[in-house]
């Protein structure tokens, strides 16, 4: 599905073969990758270029991903969603360098919008290693409750991490995209 979406200071768009020295670059950093279940550490131009031709045009909503494009920076993250056993699931990186400035969060806050407003789904799931505390706080600004947890492969780590899952539902995203609103006037 090719789509962009903008937010005030973000472009999200389409991965192109293009972003495979930017992506390496910033992925290739252990905050970033240890904090992620399907990145490899080290992470290398072949691992970037490997992951971006998977992308296709025509992909449908559940498996659509985003470059997120800083204005007057380029791409400094990605934001996608991709089907998992527990239906599909919402999963984000952002580069260290871009960390604590609201950046992820408006990002999410769009590809969010954008999902519930193309598709019927009345859940996504997500989740965090359990040490990720920035992006647990992330899923709850925007309505992620806590659902449980599980134990999920860190491919940077080698090993198994306790895991908390969580999962949004449309009526959650609903009243949290009303409520946001509602402090804007």
């Amino acid at each position: 599905m090719d789509v962009t979406l903008r937010t005030p200071r973000l472009t999200l768009r389409q991965p192109v073969l293009d972003d495979a020295s930017r992506i390496a670059r910033f992925l290739d950093n252990f905050a970033v990758a240890g904090n992620l279940s399907r990145v490899p550490y080290p992470y290398r131009l072949a691992d970037a270029k490997a992951w971006l031709r998977t992308w296709r045009p025509d992909t449908p909503a559940g498996e659509t991903g985003f470059m997120i494009d800083l204005d007057g920076e380029g791409v400094i993250g990605n934001v996608g969603f991709h089907r998992d056993i527990e239906g599909t699931v919402i999963g984000y990186w952002l580069a260290q360098p871009f960390w604590n400035r609201g950046l992820m969060s408006e990002a999410v806050r769009a590809s969010l919008d954008w999902y519930f407003e193309t598709t019927t789904a009345p859940t996504l799931a997500s989740g965090v290693f359990h040490f990720n505390k920035a992006s647990l706080a992330i899923q709850k600004k925007v309505g992620f409750v806590e659902i449980g947890t599980s134990s999920r492969l860190c491919l940077a780590r080698g090993e198994e991490v306790r895991h908390i899952d969580t999962e949004l539902t449309r009526t959650a995203w609903m009243a949290h995209r009303q409520a946001a609103r509602e402090s804007t006037r």
